[in-house]
C-alpha cells in the first residue's frame, strides 16, 4: 500500500540523539579523541571565567561547534548556528539537546572570543597529543617543518603611508574610492595596512603578486605526518628560519640527536649552525643555484637525508586542508594574536581527521 505525502506530528516525541548516529560515523571516535582533550583543559578553562554571574556558552561546547565549522568548510557563524538548529548530527556532536535552541551568532562570537586570552588553541592541540593512544602514533626524532601564507582580511587599498601623506583625494565613493596604485612605491617600512596593522606586504617569489598577508607555520613528526605545533608570524625573508628553531627546540634532546627536513628555503648557515647546536640533524634540501649550499657530505651521505627530504613534502597536506578546507587561505580575523589562535586550532582539527582511521591500523 502507498504511503501517504502527508506530514504528521505528534504530542510527544522522544528521539535520542545517540541512535540517530550510526555506530561507525567518523565523527563517533574524533568526539571521543575530543572530549579526552577537553577534560584535560578543565582548569584552563575555569580560570578565564567568573565564579559567580550568568552561565556562560560550555566553552567544551564552543570548541565542539567551532571544530564542525572547520570539518564541513562552514566559512561563518550565522551558517554554522542554522546548520545547528536543523542536523542533528550536529546537535550530538557539540552536544546539545533535541530541544533546546541554538544559540545567536553574535552571542556565540562573543563568548568564542573568551578563549582567545587563554591560548586554548594551543594547549588543545597539545592535550590531543598528549593521549596515551596518540601520543604513540608520534615520532620523537624525525620531523618537518614548513611554512605557507595565510592572506589577511584586508584589502590593498587600506595599505596607506603610515604618516598619512599621500591619500587620494575622495571621490564621494565612500570607503571603496578609486585607486591608482602604478607608479607608487609602497613598503611595510613606510606604509600599514588600516585595516590589520599587524598584516604585512609579501610575496612568495618573483613573479608573484604581493598581498597582506601573514605566515603560517607548521612541525611535522615524520612517522605519520602529524602536526605537532604550529605557529604564526608576520610574513617575512627570515620568519620560517625563526619559527622553526622555536618549533623544534623543546623536541631536542642534548643526550639524542633528531632530524629536522626542510626545502631550500632554510638552507642557510646560520639556521644549519644553529641546528648543530641543538643537535639536530639539518635535513634541509640544498640550495646549489649560484651559491654554496650550507648542507654538506657529512649529512648527504647518509639514506636518511633522502628519506627526510621525501617525506616532508607531506606537511603540504596539511596547508593544503587547512587552507581549503578549514578555510585559513583568507582569514575572517584581524590582528596576529587572533589569526593565529584560528591556524592553530585549525592544525588541531586536521590532525583529528586523520587519527581515527591511523588508530584503527595501528591498533
Amino acid at each position: 500500500m502507498r504511503g501517504g505525502d502527508v506530514r504528521t506530528g505528534q504530542l510527544f516525541s522522544y528521539v535520542d540523539l545517540e541512535d540517530r548516529v550510526r555506530r561507525d560515523h567518523p565523527l563517533r571516535a574524533i568526539r571521543q579523541i575530543v572530549n579526552d582533550a577537553l577534560v584535560l583543559l578543565e582548569r584552563e578553562f575555569a580560570a578565564l571565567y567568573s565564579p559567580i554571574g550568568r552561565p556562560s556558552i560550555a566553552p567544551e561546547k564552543l570548541l565542539r561547534a567551532m571544530l564542525l565549522q572547520a570539518f564541513y568548510s562552514i566559512r561563518s557563524e550565522r551558517l554554522l548556528m542554522e546548520r545547528l538548529e536543523y542536523d542533528l548530527l550536529f546537535r550530538w556532536f557539540v552536544d546539545i539537546g533535541i530541544d533546546d535552541p541554538a544559540w545567536n551568532h553574535s552571542v556565540f562570537s562573543k563568548n568564542r572570543d573568551r578563549l582567545l586570552e587563554g591560548d586554548i588553541a594551543a594547549k588543545f592541540l597539545g592535550a590531543i597529543l598528549s593521549q596515551p593512544k596518540v601520543k604513540r602514533l608520534l615520532s620523537t626524532d624525525h620531523f618537518s617543518v614548513d611554512g605557507t601564507l595565510i592572506e589577511a582580511w584586508a584589502s590593498m587599498k587600506s595599505f596607506k603611508p603610515k604618516d598619512s601623506s599621500g591619500e587620494p583625494p575622495s571621490d564621494g565613493g565612500g570607503r571603496n574610492v578609486e585607486a591608482d596604485f602604478h607608479g607608487e612605491r609602497r613598503s611595510n617600512e613606510t606604509h600599514a595596512s588600516t585595516t590589520d596593522p599587524d598584516a604585512r606586504l609579501y610575496k612568495k617569489g618573483k613573479g608573484k603578486e604581493a598581498k597582506l598577508c601573514f605566515m603560517g607555520h607548521g612541525l611535522m613528526e615524520n612517522r605519520h605526518g602529524l602536526l605537532v605545533d604550529a605557529h604564526l608570524t608576520e610574513a617575512s625573508g627570515y620568519a620560517e628560519r625563526v619559527a622553526a628553531l622555536h618549533m623544534i627546540e623543546p623536541f631536542a634532546d642534548r643526550s639524542q640527536a633528531i632530524t629536522l627536513g626542510a626545502d631550500k628555503a632554510y638552507d642557510t648557515r646560520d639556521f644549519v649552525k644553529d641546528l648543530r647546536s641543538m643537535k639536530v640533524t639539518p635535513h634541509v634540501a640544498q640550495n646549489v643555484n649560484g651559491r654554496r649550499s650550507a648542507i654538506d657530505g657529512r649529512t648527504t651521505r647518509h639514506s636518511g637525508y633522502g628519506v627526510s627530504l621525501r617525506i616532508r613534502k607531506r606537511i603540504e597536506e596539511a596547508f593544503g586542508w587547512i587552507k581549503t578546507v578549514a578555510g585559513q587561505d583568507k582569514t575572517k580575523f584581524r590582528g596576529r594574536d587572533r589569526v593565529g589562535w584560528a591556524f592553530t586550532f585549525a592544525a588541531a582539527a586536521y590532525d583529528l581527521v586523520r587519527l581515527p582511521k591511523l588508530m584503527t591500523v595501528s591498533s
